[in-house]
């Protein structure tokens, strides 16, 4: 797994406040509306609502709110036109960063985010720079317990999982994106205790950071994540464990 997602990870756990709930909210309501729009309104047969209703779940997002979401991405109820995305570019260290946003409107999103990538020491790109970087996975973390490991391995690997591995504090387990949901379905049965499960898109390669790159390239990656607009941002850093726990206190 990439420094990135492990970083965001850590700062899932700590940074749980009201402030962020409400960005969340923001990000999975317009994440539901797009998905709705490509893929359909049934979660059954289309992963990614299936995966963005989940996570309106486990944060809380009120039924209602969560229907109308899907409504107004069916065009039932009336709402702004988003539309989605992908900029490409480069951070410090030329780390290669994706961005996905859902805007409606574009020039000012597009400026937006040049200006984030230009003011960090970083530049966009043309589209397809730096797509052929990552692959299109489903990613599922686990808490840690003693003495499940093979337990949770089996169950995933039987339910499909191509990957199983132990990171610093929880179980990484990585999936073609169609096999998230049947591999989720697998682990919670199994007991296991989730704590995110996304499609993501994984890097081939890394660049590994130390030192003041660290923060250049974290800096940039934060702030892309705070716009309202950016529902993901993929990235292909490494940082070693000793540097993540001196950045996490």
């Amino acid at each position: 797994m990439s420094g990135h997602s492990k970083w965001h990870n850590i700062k899932t756990k700590k940074n749980a406040t009201d402030a962020s709930r409400g960005k969340i909210f923001t990000k999975v309501l317009r994440e539901i509306t797009t998905a709705v729009r490509q893929g359909g309104p049934n979660p059954d047969s289309n992963v990614r609502l299936r995966v963005a209703v989940d996570k309106a779940r486990e944060n809380n997002v009120p039924q209602d709110t969560l229907k109308r979401a899907i409504q107004k991405g069916t065009g039932e109820l009336p709402g702004h036109i988003f539309e989605e995305i992908t900029y490409e570019g480069y951070g410090p260290k030329g780390v290669a960063v994706m961005v996905e946003v859902s805007t409606d409107n574009r020039n000012r999103t597009s400026a937006n985010i040049r200006h984030l990538f230009s003011s960090h020491g970083g530049n966009l790109g043309e589209n397809g720079c730096v797509n052929w970087l990552f692959q299109n996975k489903g990613i599922v973390l686990l808490a840690k317990e003693k003495g499940k490991e093979d337990d949770y391995m089996m169950a995933a690997i039987d339910a499909g999982a191509e990957d199983f591995r132990e990171e610093m504090d929880y179980y990484e387990v990585t999936v073609e994106p169609e096999s998230l949901i049947k591999v989720k379905q697998a682990l919670t049965a199994a007991g296991a205790k989730i704590q995110s499960a996304d499609i993501t898109m994984v890097p081939n390669t890394f660049v590994t950071l130390t030192g003041d790159d660290v923060r250049k390239v974290l800096s940039l990656t934060d702030e892309l994540e705070e716009q309202d607009e950016v529902i993901h941002v993929f990235s292909n850093f490494d940082i070693s464990d000793e540097e993540l726990q001196r950045l996490s206190g």
